[in-house]
């Protein structure tokens, strides 16, 4: 998959399965910047992502001679090399709320994704879909507050969440739909957002039907 315009040119080596990987696909899409992704089989690296990533894992972004890795890392960057559309508040405090909102989806959701990823079929798995079902249900009455996650406009934060929501089925977990109908309202408006099209990879699409 290729993003293209003419703003950049750069090398993303992305795993096409991973939630981490994905993120920052949605940012480099919503700036529509002109990359080249490399879709990476985790098992099986290229020799060459270890001359640009010392820990040798995915992500890693090369931007001309600069490498980066660690996905947050990673999306910070490009909101600050390409500044349009901006994807963090302009404002100190703002920018603080939206990183520790990050930190917390990392702390909370992530590493129950990741337990499940590991291997779907283990009692842990069980115990993380549950754990990440009841979480997000007793969240969801926040999404009607604002337009997205706790602000008005489309940033960071949900492109950390997005790509945790689109693995929901495929990961086994349910939601009950009267309790949380203000998250799907939510997924919808991500879902359908051009951006986040454009960032799936082939095995992402398929997903979900």
């Amino acid at each position: 998959m290729a993003i293209v315009t003419k703003r950049s040119s750069m090398t993303f080596f992305s795993d096409p399965l991973s939630h981490y990987s994905h993120r920052v696909r949605i940012v480099l899409a919503e700036k529509g910047v002109a990359v080249d992704i490399l879709d990476v089989n985790p098992d099986n690296l290229p020799q060459e992502l270890a001359d640009y990533n010392p820990y040798n894992t995915l992500p890693t972004l090369v931007d001309r001679e600069l490498s980066l890795y660690q996905a947050n890392i990673i999306m910070e960057y490009l909101d600050e090399r390409f500044p349009h559309p901006p994807l963090l508040p302009v404002y100190p405090v703002e920018r603080a709320q939206s990183r520790l909102l990050m930190y917390r989806v990392d702390r909370d959701w992530s590493p129950l994704v990741d337990t499940i990823v590991k291997d779907p079929s283990a009692k842990a798995a069980d115990a993380a879909r549950k754990e990440l079902a009841e979480s997000l249900t007793a969240i969801a009455p926040i999404f009607d507050e604002k337009e997205f996650f706790m602000r008005e406009e489309f940033s960071l934060i949900d492109c950390v969440v997005a790509p945790i929501l689109w693995r929901l089925e495929h990961l086994g977990v349910s939601l009950p739909e009267k309790q949380t109908r203000p998250l799907q309202r939510y997924m919808d408006r991500l879902f359908s957002r051009e951006a986040f099209k454009a960032s799936l990879s082939e095995l992402e699409q398929e997903m979900r039907a």
